[in-house]
């Protein structure tokens, strides 16, 4: 299954609450795992983040944490897009390609989840596990509780940073964050002037 969706997403409920750790939601109990995309390589190839976040959710697959596996990223790099090519590195892992549910319109944090938890709500699934890099999942879980999805994390394993990737991870995720509220309050400004539905 693909999401393919223009305009307004008009289907973010309430909110249905985050915990942020995977032991106080028993495996099984979440409807989807959700692997975030992140830049992959113009050939085809996944980076290592990107083969990083797809091997922990098919493990995470493995483990019977959840019966679908959603790949979420529609940024293209070069001829590629996130979301294909972390279904080849799932399908490679052992996840079946039945299993995998492509997301392929969200080209950042904040659409990854709106377009998760349209996609989501269609099927009547409620719960997510979401798989991305330690450093980057408290924006993930905090833009999911916003579009209304109960989360959990499950962190991908990420090697030790210098001090100056520190910094540029940092900064990026603050101005993610900037980015992310000013996004959501704009579409409350519309939603309450009747703009969109």
């Amino acid at each position: 299954m693909v999401l393919a969706m223009g305009g307004a997403v008009g289907l973010v409920g309430g909110r249905l609450g985050v915990r942020a750790d995977p032991s106080a939601h028993p495996e099984g109990t979440v409807d989807a795992i959700v692997v975030l995309g992140c830049r992959v390589h113009a050939s085809g190839r996944a980076t290592g983040a990107a083969a990083r976040r797809a091997a922990a959710a098919a493990a995470a697959y493995g483990r019977g944490v959840a019966p679908r596996v959603v790949a979420s990223g529609g940024r293209r790099w070069g001829e590629q897009i996130e979301a294909r090519v972390l279904r080849e590195r799932l399908v490679d892992a052992g996840v079946p390609e039945r299993a995998i549910v492509l997301e392929m319109c969200s080209l950042s944090t904040r659409e990854n989840a709106l377009f998760v938890s349209a996609l989501l709500r269609g099927s009547g699934a409620r719960s997510v596990a979401i798989v991305t890099c330690p450093w980057h999942m408290p924006r993930a879980l905090a833009n999911f509780e916003q579009a209304g999805v109960a989360a959990v994390a499950i962190p991908a394993h990420a090697p030790a940073a210098g001090w100056l990737t520190a910094v540029r991870r940092r900064i990026h995720e603050l101005v993610g964050g900037w980015l992310d509220t000013r996004a959501a309050r704009g579409r409350a400004l519309a939603e309450a002037a009747g703009w969109i539905a």
